[in-house]
């Protein structure tokens, strides 16, 4: 178990959890009751011979089990650093972060105190409510190579990166705030297939007019929506193409990239955390620790926004 005054430190600092004091408290307020209730259920779901209760008890306790796995997630430190700095087994800091990491990832990103977006449909709710922009991009993860004789080995090389990765569809809105991160599919998959297979076509279709802003990998999305989703202008010349269109050309697309920046603020905010640098755990994994990742950084970016001096 941590001391006190070494919990204290590593709470009171930023640079080490990535998140702000207050964020940290909130999350203990609002999980550790969660776990402790998942953890009864547990105990009470298998054969006992003792009372449940009977027994040592933690050493760990929940603040500190949320603690390691936040390091963990912002910095990438190993299990066996993390039970040599908070005092205990390297098989119970594993054991805590399998338990405490999948909460992180149900909660989804925070708008405000209680009010959260938790998938696809709820954010293009949100942003056809309040008017407002969205800007979709896909993200990838480094990850192990799958073994070899595995039938399904190609699906995760990346035709961009030409390595073995795991791809997400991150959604912000007009300031970069992430609303959204969708769980992995293998990075063969194309960022249009994604988004089709997330339904996104048939929320835009169906739901209320929502302006999406997107990449050119997305090209083709505009027309199954109804214009809902914006791509770079098409180059109507493959070449001899007169001065005057090649001037209109770069002036559109440096314009739609102006606005579309902030995706990839948003997605660069999320890969500081070294946990998706490169995941060398088990891939099935990565869903949670991307997800968990975003609603982190969700919360946060909205306690800064709340903080911040109004002009």
């Amino acid at each position: 178990m941590v001391e006190n005054a070494s919990r204290a430190a590593i709470i009171s600092d930023r640079r080490i959890t990535g998140l702000s004091a207050g964020v940290i408290a909130e999350l203990v307020a609002e999980l550790g009751p969660l776990w402790h209730e998942r953890h009864q259920v547990r105990l009470a779901s298998r054969p006992r011979k003792r009372a449940i209760g009977a027994g040592a008890k933690h050493r760990l306790v929940f603040v500190d089990r949320l603690l390691a796995t936040l390091v963990h997630l912002r910095h990438g430190v190993t299990h066996d650093v993390l039970a040599c700095w908070f005092g205990g087994d390297r098989s119970t800091i594993t054991r805590a972060i399998g338990e405490v990491r999948p909460l992180l990832a149900e909660r989804g990103c925070t708008l405000s105190s209680g009010v959260r977006l938790r998938t696809l449909a709820e954010v293009i709710d949100h942003l056809g409510a309040g008017g407002k922009t969205g800007i979709i991009d896909g993200t990838e993860i480094r990850v192990r190579r799958p073994a070899a004789g595995r039938k399904d080995r190609d699906r995760f090389i990346s035709g961009k990166s030409k390595q073995n990765a795991v791809k997400n569809m991150v959604v912000t809105d007009g300031d970069g705030r992430v609303l959204f991160c969708s769980p992995t599919r293998p990075g063969s998959c194309a960022d249009i297939t994604h988004a089709r297979q997330l339904g996104l076509v048939k929320l835009l279709a169906d739901g209320p007019a929502v302006e999406i802003l997107a990449d050119a990998g997305y090209q083709g999305l505009g027309a199954q929506t109804g214009g809902r989703v914006i791509t770079p202008p098409h180059r109507k010349f493959k070449k001899n193409a007169p001065d005057w269109y090649e001037e209109m050309h770069e002036r559109q697309r440096k314009a739609h990239s102006s606005r579309r920046i902030r995706v990839e603020h948003g997605i660069a905010h999320m890969q500081n955390w070294r946990a998706l640098a490169r995941h060398l755990g088990r891939r099935e994994h990565t869903s949670d620790i991307v997800q968990a990742v975003a609603g982190l950084l969700s919360h946060q970016q909205t306690a800064d926004l709340t903080s911040a001096p109004q002009r």
